[in-house]
């Protein structure tokens, strides 16, 4: 597996596994964590969720499939915005631990900007950093203003990633936020890879993937996985989907595919406001 190194010294996976809508059905639970832990057996080490995810019950799935496993994992949850005052985002941590029944997690994020001080997230998230708690932080659907606000603030610039909305369909990001990231050395994680799944039909991919004999999420993902400095996190609930997100990483598409691609869905022309799902 592919890694990068964030500017805390940790290297990252490429591709990961999702859990956003995972938790929510307790009858679903037991495969869910069957599935992250097929995954975890394939090499799939990084497990991205939530404390929003199934109001915590993600997090509980992930520590069903991870239990006994803990050093293996890369570990990221997120903390809601009315949570993310200094005292809140601690508090929110201390929950999202418990339930993970994990004493740290690898990397904790905001998940979207609220009304809370960015100070007081950042102060919120090197304290627990110091704690032992967390050992990077970041940030989540920031657009490129929100990151340079947040570079001025103390402890600003240890944000270790920004995970956004980037797939085929959702490339504003490439005019200015993904630059502005890779100069300043915070690689970006891409979530919904596949737009939700509305990405499976459009005829660009689907000749790609006939072409080579794959499936269009293959494709997607792939593309995205050739992107520099750039995570993947599709999400993982079942065992199928974790075999063809495996794939992709061995998915090597041509220039004449690239280019195929950037003619179906093509780059911004100029500032485009990040979008969110």
């Amino acid at each position: 597996m592919k890694t990068l190194r964030l500017s805390s010294g940790q290297d990252i996976p490429v591709l990961g596994m999702g859990t956003w809508r995972m938790g929510e059905n307790q009858k679903q639970r037991s495969s869910e964590a069957d599935a992250l832990r097929y995954g975890l057996d394939h090499g799939l080490t990084l497990i991205d969720t939530a404390e929003m995810y199934g109001e915590g019950g993600a997090e509980e799935v992930i520590a069903e499939a991870i239990a006994h496993r803990r050093s293996e994992v890369f570990l990221v949850s997120k903390v809601y915005p009315h949570n993310a005052s200094r005292k809140g985002a601690i508090a929110a941590c201390e929950r999202s631990l418990k339930r993970l029944k994990t004493d740290y997690l690898d990397l904790y994020l905001l998940h979207w900007r609220g009304s809370v001080p960015l100070i007081e997230t950042l102060a919120a998230f090197q304290e627990l950093q110091q704690a032992g708690k967390i050992r990077s932080y970041g940030v989540s659907n920031f657009d490129t203003e929100d990151m340079q606000e947040a570079w001025r603030l103390s402890g600003g610039q240890a944000i270790a990633t920004n995970q956004v909305l980037y797939n085929l369909m959702r490339r504003g990001g490439e005019w200015d936020l993904l630059p502005w990231c890779r100069q300043h050395g915070v690689p970006i994680m891409a979530y919904s890879p596949i737009e939700q799944g509305r990405l499976l039909q459009k005829p660009a991919l689907k000749v790609i993937a006939e072409q080579r004999g794959v499936s269009t999420a293959q494709v997607a993902i792939a593309w995205l996985l050739h992107q520099p400095d750039v995570i993947v996190i599709p999400k993982a609930s079942r065992i199928n989907h974790i075999d063809e997100n495996l794939a992709a990483l061995n998915l090597t598409l041509t220039s004449a595919e690239l280019e195929s691609l950037e003619a179906a869905f093509p780059s911004p022309k100029g500032p485009t406001p990040l979008a969110m799902l």
